[in-house]
């Protein structure tokens, strides 16, 4: 397989590109003020919630990651009118080198019987404990924070379903391996996991993605847009300053097994971890990063076949017949349609 280091300077471009896409402009929401929530389970609050009472950021910090992080909420319309009901929570990770505050797709802020929570997942933290833990970065606990932290701290402050059958995971790109990734660490926690457009195979299978992830790491996406079309149009700071490739989880190159870190966290070989669990992978095919991911999308299914394990499945290729903006690209306009495939069915299982 080639690297991402040999492509095309043109398709490095591109990758670039489609890493940076953001989210459609988020949908009105109420003026209240937003709730004011109680610091605990690792994490300090700095200074105020910005928003409204329905769609507000929080920035917390915390010992498992370095540097302040935004976490976004959104509460369903009648969340304080309806003071004696509890609701499911989807857990929703962004993509790289996205941030919580920029997340506005409308069809998460137009269920009205899901909380959504958006947290921070750094421009490249791959939702990950980094084997690292000596980078110029400082601490890269992601999952940590995410699992040991945030869930609680939601739980604690906002009228969750404080169990399995309460909560999903779904993300797009370096968020879908995350949600993947989640749920089979830890299915005790989730019921539902969908990846949209997401990296989910970071096996031997799929050595572009697995390089991707490792550009992303060592800056390597930044040097190469750079080189290809002028540092004025990339990206390159998202990822700076470069670290070890090793880093994350260790040696990516498949040789005397030195990639067992990548293995172990690929979600690929390990579907069978999510016995219980509904599956949902949605992708399309229109542009290079996309014709990837829909090759790890398929190996997923491949996977889930073998196992003869339930799930849901929707590869639109160049978008044609999904939704009215998405051209079948890695972009915003597919996920959004995602979604408003997705909650639908997302709410219908909950209420189950």
């Amino acid at each position: 397989m080639r690297s991402l280091s040999r492509a095309p300077a043109r398709l490095a471009a591109a990758v670039v590109t489609a890493l940076a896409v953001l989210a459609p402009p988020a949908a009105h929401a109420d003026e209240q003020a937003p709730p004011v929530l109680a610091d605990g389970f690792g994490l300090t609050q700095v200074g105020s919630a910005t928003g409204t009472g329905t769609d507000f950021v929080l920035t917390v910090t915390t010992a498992q990651v370095a540097g302040p992080h935004h976490l976004k909420i959104i509460l369903p319309a009648g969340y304080d009118s309806h003071p004696a009901k509890r609701y499911p929570v989807l857990y929703f990770l962004h993509g790289s080198p996205d941030d919580p505050a920029a997340q506005g797709y409308p069809a998460l802020t137009a269920s009205s019987s899901v909380i959504t929570v958006i947290p921070d997942g750094g421009h490249r933290g791959w939702y990950a404990n980094w084997r690292d833990r000596n980078t110029v970065l400082g601490a890269q606990n992601w999952e940590n924070f995410h699992l040991d932290q945030v869930i609680p701290f939601i739980d604690a402050n906002l009228r969750t379903i404080a169990a399995k059958k309460g909560r999903a995971v779904a993300g797009v790109s370096m968020g879908g391996f995350g949600a993947l990734h989640y749920a089979e660490d830890r299915p005790d926690l989730f019921s539902q996991v969908a990846s949209l457009s997401g990296d989910i195979d970071l096996s031997v299978d799929s050595m572009d993605l697995r390089m991707v992830a490792v550009a992303t790491v060592t800056n390597a996406v930044g040097a190469i847009c750079a080189s290809a079309s002028g540092a004025d149009n990339c990206t390159q700071d998202s990822y700076a300053p470069g670290v070890d490739s090793d880093a994350l989880f260790g040696s990516p190159y498949p040789v005397f097994d030195a990639d067992r870190l990548w293995n172990a966290a690929d979600p690929s070989t390990h579907v069978d971890k999510l016995a219980g669990v509904g599956v949902s992978i949605y992708v399309g095919n229109n542009d290079a990063l996309e014709f990837w991911l829909e090759g790890a999308a398929k190996h997923v299914k491949d996977h889930l076949d073998a196992l003869r394990m339930p799930y849901y499945y929707v590869d639109y290729g160049n978008g044609a017949t999904w939704g009215t903006n998405c051209n079948g690209g890695h972009n915003g306009y597919c996920w959004e349609q995602d979604l408003v495939d997705y909650l639908p069915r997302l709410e219908k299982a909950f209420a189950a």
